[in-house]
């Protein structure tokens, strides 16, 4: 334990964190100057748009409706010791467009996506692939990371929509349906209390943030694989790992920051 706290592998090991810290930030803007050049040729975008979005769409809307479902019938319970029932739609909305829509959507993204990301990275890597471009003159950020970025970028706040347009269906379902919640009421609470900017805009901010985030560790992850199997198999379980918990610490700083203006 105590040959772990010598000042001179702390010392390296801060050094390295700081290194990788500053390369890492360094990526990230040239993969946010890259972006006119990504839309350039929109083709290579939009294969990547449906391979992350069309491909995570089953999960999102299978979650989403389930979400939508458990918080039809947590909220009724709640909501009737107060005789509140009617005010269930609006908890449903609030609860989806401003927290559960973005984090779970970037969740499941990290866990679908951001994996599928990291191992065709990392195998580009192992094969090579990337090294080969690099021989031909072609930057293999611009050509391959930079597309699957802006892609990620766009497919989050549209895959967090469609979660919480779901769940709000599974909640009227819920409620509504098979409880007997008024139906007009539902409805009507939850028109009249969602703002369009306050809540849903937030939410999309958060969309937005997370998608940066998920996408962007993803393709680091994989971009700074070791070529070996192993190496390949370590970076896919770092990107769910760091992802989640940089999606939750996020999503706590957006919202103390969200409330507080």
């Amino acid at each position: 334990m105590i040959g772990w706290l010598h000042p001179g592998r702390v010392g390296r090991a801060v050094r390295g964190f700081l290194a990788d810290l500053g390369r890492a930030a360094r990526m990230l803007a040239y993969l946010f100057a890259l972006g006119g050049k990504a839309f350039a040729r929109p083709r290579l975008v939009a294969d990547q748009l449906h391979f992350l979005g069309n491909y995570s769409l089953a999960i999102i809307a299978v979650s989403g409706l389930f979400v939508g479902f458990v918080l039809g019938l947590q909220g009724y319970y709640i909501l009737q010791r107060y005789g509140s029932s009617e005010a269930l739609g609006l908890m449903v909305a609030l609860s989806l467009v401003r927290e559960l829509g973005p984090v779970v959507t970037a969740l499941l993204f990290a866990g679908r996506a951001g994996t599928s990301l990291t191992a065709e990275i990392g195998l580009m890597k192992a094969g090579e692939q990337l090294t080969a471009m690099e021989m031909m003159a072609v930057d293999p950020v611009q050509r391959v990371l930079a597309p699957r970025f802006w892609a990620g970028i766009i497919a989050m706040p549209l895959l967090a929509a469609v979660f919480s347009s779901v769940g709000i269906i599974g909640g009227w379902i819920v409620g509504v349906v098979m409880i007997g919640v008024d139906g007009g009421a539902f409805w009507s609470q939850m028109q009249a209390g969602v703002d369009v900017w306050s809540d849903v805009g937030n939410g999309v901010i958060k969309s937005f943030v997370f998608g940066v985030t998920v996408s962007f560790i993803a393709l680091w992850q994989g971009f700074e694989a070791k070529p070996t199997p192993e190496g390949v198999s370590r970076a896919t379980t770092r990107t769910v790992v760091v992802a989640s918990l940089a999606v939750l610490g996020l999503d706590f700083m957006l919202t103390a920051w969200m409330f507080s203006i």
